[in-house]
């Protein structure tokens, strides 16, 4: 069976994924910094999926390095998930607020480590012509008060998954925009608010599992883009039995 790595897999939309990978029969290996949340996690899994909890932080050489060596113990590794991310400081400041250690922080967590454990996973991809996937925001696109150090680490991530993707063609290389989701992330966004108007993460897990299952082209995808909609992938089988 197929093996994955999702980093920040304790809650949110890394943890629908990891559920949702179980169920159908994959390899995983997680991690979070919050060991008790993880083993939780792991707990529900219980014996569905062959799974490897490793509680850290990404940002952390030592940790990477042990999370992707768990991975290669199921012998092969097929889809990289980069989900682990920080918003940064709560409430969001301008800016013109913003410090230089706050800033570096962000994209510590989000752009430098991110890329980091693509590097150590790259021989283990090119071996199975594997999938890089990382979780990018429309803040990385759009521009909103208070966003701008998140916004300005996506757009990097953003920009990292395309030029990998020219670099390793061998490899599909994704960013993928999930929308507004009721995440712990986002409620840090807005303290003190009701946004139980936002879907649950796993609203958007059938275009998310579709982008991993039909491999379109490397590039950046939202929930929202057809090519990942039910119809276009019935679409797609209907043509590739045709054949």
């Amino acid at each position: 069976m197929p093996t994955a790595v999702i980093t920040g897999a304790s809650a949110g939309l890394g943890r629908a994924l990891a559920l949702a990978l179980s169920e159908q029969g994959w390899n995983l290996a997680v991690d979070a910094r919050r060991p008790d949340r993880l083993f939780r996690l792991a707990d529900q899994l219980g014996g569905a999926t062959r799974l490897r909890a490793i509680a850290g932080d990404v940002g952390d050489s030592g940790h990477r390095r042990e999370l992707l060596a768990a991975a290669e113990e199921f012998g092969s590794l097929d889809l990289l998930v980069n989900n682990a991310s920080t918003l940064g400081p709560s409430p969001l400041p301008a800016l013109a607020e913003l410090t230089a250690e706050q800033l570096e922080a962000i994209l510590h967590t989000n752009v430098v480590a991110p890329l980091a454990l693509i590097r150590l996973a790259l021989p283990a991809l090119a071996a199975t012509g594997g999938t890089v996937l990382n979780l990018s925001s429309d803040a990385a696109v759009a521009h909103y008060p208070g966003w701008g150090g998140y916004g300005c680490a996506k757009a990097a991530l953003d920009h990292l998954s395309a030029t990998l993707a020219v670099e390793q063609p061998e490899l599909r290389c994704y960013s993928f925009d999930p929308g507004d989701l009721r995440t712990e992330l986002h409620q840090a966004a807005f303290p003190g608010e009701d946004i139980s108007d936002r879907p649950d993460p796993e609203a958007v897990l059938p275009a998310l599992l579709r982008l991993i299952e039909r491999r379109p082209p490397s590039g950046r995808y939202t929930s929202g883009d057809p090519e990942l909609s039910a119809a276009a992938t019935e679409n797609a089988v209907a043509e590739e039995l045709s054949r």
